[in-house]
């Protein structure tokens, strides 16, 4: 059989490309080298618990062609995002917001915390932040920055603060009220029933293939599409010709714990230097709330996390936005440019640090040009 499309990788972007090119009436196959589909975004259950096997997944957008777009394929609880900051035992709020600071400092007004965050940063002496630790202390202060995002920030990205550029805690919520909700997004939730579910709704009716490497079998898979959308890494495309891109991975220690409640909470994160780990999920509490319904299920699943340099042969998580990088992608950006019929897109093929909304627009605004 010959396909307008071979889509390689079947994660949220190849396939929501792969759901516009059938909708338009194309011949699409999907291949994965994993043995399941989803990509990062796979959920399994165990115990009648989804679990993020490929860490935690909140879906958050203020975006809501995506939002109209992604609830056509799954029915989304009402899940919000308050994690819990735990520095050597003591326990925070996050975001940082008035139950943060009142824990920390013992303010009561929106006025004591914003003037003891900028006590704080005029005794840093910070007027233009030139790297993370300057943009955080300049945020909130010097407090909070050394107990909550210090030794976090480094355990997550194995580099100093005063290494990272600025940009990447330009996402930090701080808020002068009592809201926990992480996310200042419109829409927010979890898929009922897990990603896997929502994934293969989108795939519903399309050909794909598991435990198909492209890579070792590329030149026999071209033969079979005119065109290819390719979603794995760029650098890998081109046999890491240039130089390979760096990333972060991250490991996963997972278990069953014959208790209904570990935690309390879906992530905890752990910002002492100390604690290997950055952060502790217990899955259940993404689809039974705070209440007392997951404790209705004897068991518990947990995760903890554990940040690391990416090696091959490990999965990429985060590309590692730097100067450097980012000079070495766009060389591969040409090269790719040079390569017709093929598309390169999502969060490897764009080496883009991509939330999941991110990428369903990234998929759909591809799929309008193209088809």
């Amino acid at each position: 059989m010959h396909y307008d499309y071979l889509v390689v990788g079947s994660g949220l972007y190849g396939a929501v490309f792969a759901r516009e090119a059938v909708k338009a009436g194309k011949t699409v196959k999907v291949i994965d080298k994993r043995p399941n589909i989803a990509g990062n975004v796979y959920t399994e259950d165990v115990e009648g618990i989804h679990v993020h096997k490929y860490g935690a997944h909140i879906f958050h957008t203020n975006n809501k062609k995506v939002w109209d777009y992604i609830t056509q394929y799954a029915e989304f609880n009402r899940f919000t995002n308050s994690p819990v900051a735990n520095y050597k035992g003591e326990l925070y709020s996050l975001p940082f917001n008035m139950y943060t600071f009142n824990k920390m400092w013992g303010v009561v007004t929106p006025e004591e915390a914003a003037a003891k965050i900028e006590e704080q940063k005029k005794e840093a002496g910070i007027t233009e932040p030139k790297n993370l630790e300057e943009q955080a202390i300049s945020l909130i202060g010097t407090d909070i920055y050394e107990k909550l995002v210090k030794g976090y920030t480094e355990k997550q990205w194995g580099r100093d603060c005063k290494d990272l550029p600025a940009f990447i805690i330009k996402r930090l919520p701080v808020r002068l009220t009592f809201d926990n909700n992480y996310f200042n997004a419109l829409y927010q939730g979890i898929p009922m029933g897990g990603y896997t579910k929502m994934v293969a709704n989108l795939l519903d009716g399309i050909e794909v293939e598991l435990n198909v490497d492209y890579l070792e079998n590329k030149e026999e898979l071209d033969k079979i599409a005119d065109k290819v959308v390719y979603t794995g890494p760029i650098d890998a495309y081109f046999d890491y010709k240039l130089g390979t891109l760096e990333y972060r991975s991250v490991r996963f220690e997972t278990e069953l714990l014959d208790k209904p409640n570990f935690q309390g909470n879906a992530a905890v994160n752990y910002t002492d230097r100390e604690t290997p780990w950055t952060r502790i999920i217990e899955h259940k509490w993404f689809e039974f709330g705070k209440d007392d319904e997951g404790n209705d299920l004897p068991k518990t699943v947990i995760s903890r996390e554990y940040s690391s340099e990416w090696k091959p042969g490990d999965e990429p998580y985060y590309p590692v936005n730097d100067e450097k990088n980012g000079a070495l992608y766009e060389e591969y950006k040409k090269l790719a440019e040079g390569e017709k019929n093929i598309i390169f897109g999502g969060r490897l093929g764009e080496y883009k640090y991509y939330d999941m909304d991110a990428v369903i627009a990234s998929a759909l605004d591809m799929s309008e040009r193209e088809l």
